[in-house]
């Protein structure tokens, strides 16, 4: 008797981090709730956190990738230093994405650091979830 196992795959994990000083999270978890709806699991970490705080908790979760929203102006700041701790973890592997006001003189900067994408306002959360799924075409469809 021959069986056939179908390998189940892992639905995405996500991390929804807001760094820093900024108080602002409507659109995070406007961005969460989509990513949800789009069948991925999120993680949010809340308001305030440091980069290592969202960067551990992104290790104990086994995240896939980490959104980083802000809207404070220190995202040239804030964004490579979660991409330099994840490196510095062993866990470089996690794919950081950002959005929220960041001037486009300032995407091809965060880009070379590591930043995978930039969704800036208006955007849409289709735009993110269009990205993720080309970033894991493996765990869609």
């Amino acid at each position: 008797m021959t069986t056939t196992m179908t390998k189940t795959k892992r639905k995405l994990r996500v991390l929804i981090g807001k760094p820093g000083l900024d108080g602002h999270d409507r659109g995070a978890k406007v961005i969460a709730r989509a990513l949800r709806d789009a069948g991925m699991e999120v993680v949010y970490t809340g308001l305030h956190r440091s980069p290592d705080e969202i960067v551990e908790t992104a290790i104990q979760e086994d995240v896939d990738a980490i959104g980083l929203s802000i809207l404070s102006g220190a995202h040239m700041t804030l964004l490579p230093k979660v991409v330099e701790i994840l490196r510095s973890k062993g866990a470089g592997d996690i794919v950081v994405f950002g959005g929220g006001v960041i001037p486009d003189e300032d995407r091809q900067n965060l880009l070379k650091q590591g930043i995978r994408e930039i969704i800036v306002p208006g955007g849409g959360t289709q735009r993110t979830i269009d990205f993720l799924k080309a970033e894991f075409p493996d765990r869609f469809n």
